[in-house]
């Protein structure tokens, strides 16, 4: 059976990806987008976010789709060759499975019931390194993916990279001490050079973190005003996460229209 032909227009719709708002809320359209694109049941995308060199590991960043994870697989952070989608960040390349029940891949299935039907995966990149892992699922009585599935997956995964390089980007330039700090870091490393590829955000935390030590030992403050810096750091983070918990009950409690 040859496969349908996919409308033009699809690809048309990819104009959205590059809209302006969070990172959080860009990725969670995006991976709706994806999967609505490549006519998915579900669609994930995985970032790395910690660790260095080859032992980042890439975890659940946004996902859509009637199957949801366990809070366990939402949480956890995959390293390279560790189950399907490390498999994918190892190797460089897509993959598409069209029965992964009757495949090798399907004892890297986090769940049985994740074993059935078809899957594909395509790594996201930005400025030619890998960054994360785009991917889709669909179940019977979805017809199974075929090559001009991967190929619309493959493109979402091109336009993703662009977006969230776009986004970290745009955050970098509204706060001068990141940029800063940053092009301090890079010329300890590298000299004068400096990559604008994606940066995981522990990595970038952690960069911040010792610019900011260094800038207040410089200014000439006390251990202690430092301690107390930091203090007020913890503070401001814990009024934040309040706001957004309370964010969170207002709405759930808000009357459905």
């Amino acid at each position: 059976m040859t496969e349908p032909c996919i409308p033009l227009v699809k690809l048309h719709d990819l104009r959205g990806f590059l809209a302006a708002e969070s990172l959080e809320a860009s990725l969670d359209r995006q991976t709706a987008m994806t999967a609505g694109l490549v006519g998915a049941d579900s669609c994930s995308i995985m970032l790395l976010s910690t660790g260095e060199g080859q032992d980042m590991r890439m975890s659940v960043y946004a996902r859509h789709g009637a199957d949801t994870l366990p809070e366990t697989a939402r949480k956890a952070s995959v390293a390279r060759g560790e189950g399907i989608a490390g498999y994918v960040l190892d190797s460089g390349e897509s993959l598409l499975v069209g029965d992964l029940a009757d495949s090798p891949f399907s004892r890297m299935a986090r769940r049985d019931s994740d074993a059935a039907g078809s899957l594909m995966c395509a790594p996201i990149r930005i400025d030619g390194k890998i960054a994360g892992v785009v991917n889709a699922a669909a179940r019977p009585p979805r017809p199974a993916f075929g090559e001009t599935a991967l190929r619309l997956l493959e493109t979402a995964a091109l336009f993703l990279g662009k977006s969230i390089q776009v986004q970290q980007l745009q955050r970098l330039l509204d706060s001068r001490f990141a940029q800063v700090a940053l092009v301090q870091e890079a010329r300890q490393k590298v000299g004068a050079s400096v990559t604008t590829a994606y940066r995981n955000p522990e990595d970038v935390a952690r960069i911040l973190a010792r610019s900011f030590f260094r800038e207040m030992t410089k200014a000439g403050f006390e251990s202690a005003q430092i301690v107390s810096a930091a203090s007020e750091l913890i503070g401001q983070l814990n009024a934040h996460l309040h706001d957004k918990k309370q964010a969170g009950v207002d709405r759930a409690d808000s009357p459905k229209q």
